[in-house]
């Protein structure tokens, strides 16, 4: 059964004037590591998630003159800048980028491929959702379900090993340099329902390296 799976990173005695710096590093890294150089939406979300987004904003084409072949999105320091503009501590900030994994294509002819996959990092106020950030961490990435790194709906040939490995690899290296370039003194790698994703795919690829 696919879980949800979350990076959470921690700083120390951050402040939250220093919230769109450490944002910034996170976004940045991706470029490197499989991901989108630029940022998709934005949105800042007041109190809890149980309220209405404050802002909104997804990034069309924005090129100097808005023309029709400039990149799609916006670079994640001009995202950022704009986004935390409204700084206020009960308020989260909420990013989403591309990040690319392979994925398993059944139809209409079963093959691998790359597809990129939103993600979201978000940067928590202070008081947001009643400190939602001790445990949720200063800044938490959602990747989204952990298929792409397990594959458990199909046969783990060797094909399908060397794909499930290789997006693990890339998400090991992406969570050490987001780590690395904002400076995050604590991360944690953790899943919605509790388990170990390094468990869950030392057991995935007992059987084939038996």
């Amino acid at each position: 059964m696919s879980d949800t799976l979350y990076l959470s990173l921690w700083y120390p005695n951050l402040r939250l004037a220093g919230l769109a710096d450490k944002l910034i590093a996170v976004l940045g890294a991706f470029a490197e590591h499989g991901g989108e150089p630029r940022v998709y939406s934005a949105t800042v979300w007041p109190v809890s998630w149980r309220e209405t987004p404050l802002f909104q904003q997804v990034y069309g084409r924005r090129g100097s003159q808005g023309e029709a072949g400039a990149p799609l999105g916006a670079e994640p320091q001009i995202a950022v800048e704009e986004t935390l503009a409204m700084l206020h501590d009960d308020y989260a900030y909420e990013f989403q980028i591309g990040l690319s994994l392979w994925n398993f294509e059944p139809e209409p002819a079963a093959r691998w491929a790359r597809e990129a996959r939103l993600v979201r990092v978000t940067g928590y106020g202070p008081l947001f959702d009643d400190g939602a950030y001790e445990s949720d961490g200063h800044i938490r990435i959602d990747f989204g379900s952990d298929a792409p790194f397990l594959e458990e709906g199909i046969e783990l040939d060797s094909v399908a090993a060397r794909h499930v490995e290789e997006n693990v690899r890339q998400l090991i290296e992406l969570t050490a340099a987001v780590e690395k370039a904002s400076g995050a003194t604590a991360r944690l790698l953790w899943s919605e329902l509790g388990e170990s994703l390094a468990q869950r795919l030392a057991a995935r690829l007992q059987g084939l390296r038996q």
